[in-house]
């Protein structure tokens, strides 16, 4: 499961039961030829399978035999590795299946009749009513009404949210339940195109499709693969000319050898084992590109609310102005706080209960308390014959000065110096009198500076984008560690930042859930929206991230990194593999027709027959012990590229030079030792 949920999404072992048995059967389903041929290098191992089983059956031998045994277990371990992990993503599809369910919908007929029908029949445009107790049967916007949603089944959050119409939560999502009060529904996804159809398709694979990368590495590995097949058709000849023999499942074996097979059998399954990572944190890609690209992310875009900062702004000083004194001022803002529920107002009464143990207040009637309003942008409580307003500076400014009082000389001041150290300045007022400021402090969340900088190490510029005024962007900007902000940004400013970015050569990932985030969405070339967000932001971005948290972008792009680090390290694994192959057959092969080669032959291995076998042996068995590491993903660690190629080079390249000589070795040791060679 994601990260704090417990819902349907959940990362299964690689030894679950439930997944092995269905995934041993797939393997052999694989075997079509008409499969085998979306990889080019397993379907010349399955051709070459063929052909030795026809040659053994032809010239029967022990030694035939054994080859085409191992030959066509490389293709069942192959069509394994890809089983498994689509098994995965299949069990997470079934547990989806049943959240869905068989789901009746209350459509509003063009009379305002409510008509009782299959969720299957709902089409975009309809509009459905949903109450206490009801599933709401598929995407859809609240046109009326507000209501609490459990959405656990989708998210595996237990906390129910709120949903309402208007603004940036009114969209709900298919097989989530109202909890409480009444909704009016606008459908927007037809049937079979729901968010929840999207995800069933995605962790089940049945329509992965390749991303450019792998496009083109399988490019690349079916060229290796034609480049040896003329090499091995030619042996024979030269062979003949020096009186030697060369059979024809010796030729099969040494082609299997030769080619890379063992990145050509894990190739899919790094693909889809790497998406199944990203849903396993409870995100939605909408295609493999999408993760591909943010494991290339060089500009990373992030709100400073919620994902920089804790997103709750807290009262931590209270700082006097016109000859006031600190307690005068805790009093006053306390008293304008009490009805405050928002997070800055319950700090603000902690704040002054601590410092000046103000605690219950009796407030003698008459009393009123005056709600926060955009227009005047402040609240505050009238009590007798004071009248307390706490808000901007310059509307507290405007307060006083209605009331014929004057602001003291050092409030823009004391603002000023409190906005470039972060802050927000919030002045406090007593009739005609501006008592002072409560500073408000954005808290940078703990550890965050550590991730920007381990980003900065991979190569990745990180843009915190921000409402707040130039003088506070720069100071939280600067605590956080962030390379640049963007201040007062717009849906326009967000816009050309993205372009400005791509104009450069740079990828860029932005994370958004309001309409007016959708066209930078789009624009991104990873866009996540948040799935609180409104439909317009889902259907922008190429992700969709159901925990609806901001600071999940950086694990994204750490996820894309590590399916790029996989498959390279693999492909470097694999390609050592075959070098190491090479001095370990083709010495033993033709020593004794070529005696030159003999300097080559290091491994000294018991006999030519021995050699193929035992490198055939060792090709099967090193696809499935790499099979954990294709489905896990190698350990990702924040480095620039060069470290990365250098680990690649020194683990992968070196154990892959090494480990066939051993392996290689043991083998023909242990077939010499039981004479099956």
């Amino acid at each position: 499961m994601a990260q704090g949920g417990h819902g349907v999404v959940r990362s299964r072992s690689l030894l679950d039961g439930a997944i092995l048995g269905p995934a041993a059967i797939d393997a052999g389903r694989k075997l079509d030829p008409r499969v085998q041929l979306r990889n080019p290098v397993m379907f010349v191992v399955l051709a070459g399978t063929v052909i030795s089983a026809a040659e053994a059956l032809a010239h029967p031998s022990a030694f035939a035999w054994q080859i085409t045994i191992w030959l066509a277990l490389t293709v069942l371990f192959a069509n394994f590795a890809e089983a498994l992990a689509e098994g995965r993503g299949k069990a997470q599809a079934d547990s989806l299946r049943r959240t869905r369910g068989d789901t009746l919908a209350r459509r509003l007929g063009a009379d305002g009749q409510e008509v009782q029908i299959p969720a299957s029949q709902l089409r975009r445009g309809d509009r459905v009513v949903c109450g206490p107790g009801d599933v709401v049967p598929s995407d859809g916007e609240i046109v009326a009404g507000v209501a609490s949603i459990d959405e656990s089944a989708i998210t595996g959050e237990s906390a129910p949210v709120i949903r309402e119409s208007g603004g940036d939560r009114s969209a709900v999502t298919g097989g989530t339940r109202v909890l409480s009060d009444r909704i009016e529904v606008r459908i927007t996804a037809e049937p079979g195109q729901t968010f929840l159809d999207r995800m069933i398709r995605l962790v089940e694979g049945a329509q992965r499709q390749k991303t450019p990368n792998e496009i083109a590495l399988t490019i690349l590995l079916a060229a290796l693969t034609l480049i040896f097949v003329p090499v091995v058709v030619v042996l024979p000849p030269f062979a003949g000319y020096a009186h030697g023999r060369v059979s024809v499942v010796v030729l099969i074996g040494l082609l299997v050898c030769l080619i890379p097979t063992t990145v050509g059998a894990l190739l899919s399954a790094i693909g889809i084992a790497g998406m199944d990572r990203l849903v396993q944190r409870n995100v939605l890609a909408m295609s493999g590109r999408a993760v591909e690209a943010a494991g290339d992310v060089s500009t990373l875009l992030l709100d400073k609310t919620g994902t920089i900062t804790l997103g709750n702004r807290m009262a931590s000083a209270f700082l006097p102005v016109g000859g006031h004194t600190e307690s005068e001022l805790a009093d006053a803002a306390q008293l304008a706080s009490l009805a405050d529920e928002t997070p800055e107002g319950r700090s603000i009464v902690v704040l002054a209960k601590s410092h000046f143990n103000l605690r219950e207040r009796e407030l003698s009637p008459p009393h009123r308390f005056v709600p926060f309003s955009a227009q005047t942008r402040m609240s505050g409580l009238d009590v007798g014959n004071r009248r307390i307003r706490k808000g901007a500076t310059s509307a507290v400014r405007h307060f006083i000065e209605a009331a014929g009082g004057r602001a003291p000389a050092d409030l823009d001041e004391l603002a000023d110096r409190i906005a470039r150290a972060g802050s927000t300045p919030l002045a406090v007022a007593d009739g005609g009198e501006v008592l002072g400021i409560v500073e408000l402090k954005d808290v940078v969340k703990s550890g965050i500076t550590e991730r920007f900088a381990q980003l900065r190490a991979m190569g990745i510029r990180t843009v915190m984008i921000t409402g707040d005024n130039p003088l506070t962007a720069a100071a939280i900007a600067a605590e956080a560690g962030v390379d640049d902000f963007l201040a007062e940004a717009t849906p326009e400013t967000k816009m050309a930042l993205i372009r400005t970015e791509q104009a450069k050569g740079q990828l860029v990932a932005m994370m958004g859930d309001g309409t007016n985030d959708a066209p930078a969405l789009a624009q991104a070339d990873v866009g996540v929206a948040m799935n609180t967000g409104t439909a317009a932001a889902k259907e922008a971005g190429n992700m969709v991230d159901l925990d609806s948290n901001p600071t999940k972008l950086i694990d994204i792009v750490e996820i894309g990194k590590q399916l790029l680090i996989t498959r390279g390290a693999l492909t470097t694994f694999s390609i050592a593999n075959d070098v190491a192959k090479y001095f370990a057959i083709i010495p033993a092969l033709f020593a004794s027709t070529y005696p030159q080669l003999e300097a080559l032959n290091v491994m000294r291995l018991h006999s030519p027959a021995s050699a193929v076998l035992s490198a055939v042996i060792f090709n099967a068995l090193i696809i499935v012990a790499l099979i954990p590491l294709a489905l896990r993903g190698v350990r990702f660690r924040p480095s620039s590229a060069a470290s990365l190629l250098r680990r690649n080079v020194l683990v992968y390249g070196m154990g892959g030079l090494i480990l066939p000589f051993l392996g290689i070795k043991l083998i023909d040791l242990f077939l010499t030792a039981t004479r099956l060679a």
